[in-house]
């Protein structure tokens, strides 16, 4: 697709929400992992493959020359979802604070120097009709955004539908951010197919994961019910716990579904102990008042 010549006043309202949406939408789950303590339930690898994603991204927008805010997203997407892979990595496989911030800075300026080379380098030739490279790019992007999600299937499954590890002011700002920025494509003078197909995906995927838990919280509402008169958490009364260890227990899963804490983890003294297996526990959503 020719790069966009002009841009309509609609298109950049609506992408400057959709990109202030982005660039604030991984706060409350940065906020949500820091305060917890705890990365399960989010997927380590969710969080690196769409940093990576930011290079094709950041080059497919600037050589489309698209409207200046659908042209910053990219870089404010991979900031802070680099930053929340560094939280599982921190939270999740124990790496020392040193290690994580000197290997997501050295991921970062690796990623900006790519992205400066790529743009500088195809920009010529793009501008005399050579397209295909900067196609690849778009494609490339939509692959690596939703290759993030393969492993979000897995964990729903696992948990019976619930949705564990995210926090929902993150999903809901997500989903309104690519929702805006889908619009925003739409009130160009020309729509394109690759960032419109990305930002509708994901809008449909966050919206199958509300369902989901939505099925969920109505599937144990008298577990729930019961919990509270216990004055038990549903995580620690003993019939929701039956209930909820019932999930599918994937061989493989762990291939998609890593990080989760160590300390969350049965050690032998829970065995020797006959505590409950930890591993088995779910961890706690928050959820919008």
């Amino acid at each position: 697709m020719a790069p966009q010549e002009s841009i309509p006043p609609a298109a950049n309202v609506l992408g400057t929400i959709g990109t202030v949406l982005w660039c604030i939408q991984l706060a409350p789950q940065i906020w949500h992992s820091y305060r917890t303590k705890s990365v399960e339930g989010l997927p380590a690898t969710m969080m690196l493959l769409w940093s990576i994603s930011g290079l094709p991204f950041g080059v497919y927008a600037i050589l489309q020359n698209f409207n200046i805010p659908l042209q910053i997203q990219p870089q404010c997407f991979c900031v802070l979802c680099m930053v929340s892979w560094g939280q599982c990595m921190f939270y999740g496989r124990k790496w020392k604070a040193w290690v994580c911030v000197l290997t997501c800075t050295i991921l970062l300026v690796t990623i900006a120097v790519l992205e400066f080379t790529f743009v500088y380098v195809l920009r010529g030739p793009y501008a005399r009709g050579l397209s295909w490279p900067v196609t690849m790019f778009g494609i490339l992007a939509c692959v690596l955004l939703i290759a993030g999600y393969i492993p979000i299937p897995f964990e729903l499954i696992k948990r019976r539908g619930r949705v564990v590890g995210f926090n929902f002011y993150f999903l809901i700002i997500d989903t309104c951010g690519a929702f805006f920025s889908l619009m925003s494509l739409v009130a160009q003078n020309t729509f394109d197919v690759e960032f419109g197909t990305l930002y509708a995906l994901c809008c449909a995927i966050e919206n199958c994961m509300f369902l989901s838990h939505g099925i969920w919280l109505l599937r144990t509402r008298k577990l729930r019910r019961e919990a509270k008169d216990a004055e038990l958490s549903f995580d620690t009364f003993p019939p929701a716990q039956e209930w909820q260890n019932r999930g599918f227990k994937l061989g493989f899963a762990g291939k998609f579904t890593d990080m989760i804490p160590r300390k969350m983890l049965k050690s032998d003294q829970d065995v020797e102990s006959g505590s409950p297996n930890v591993e088995n526990r779910v961890g706690q959503v928050e959820t919008p008042p």
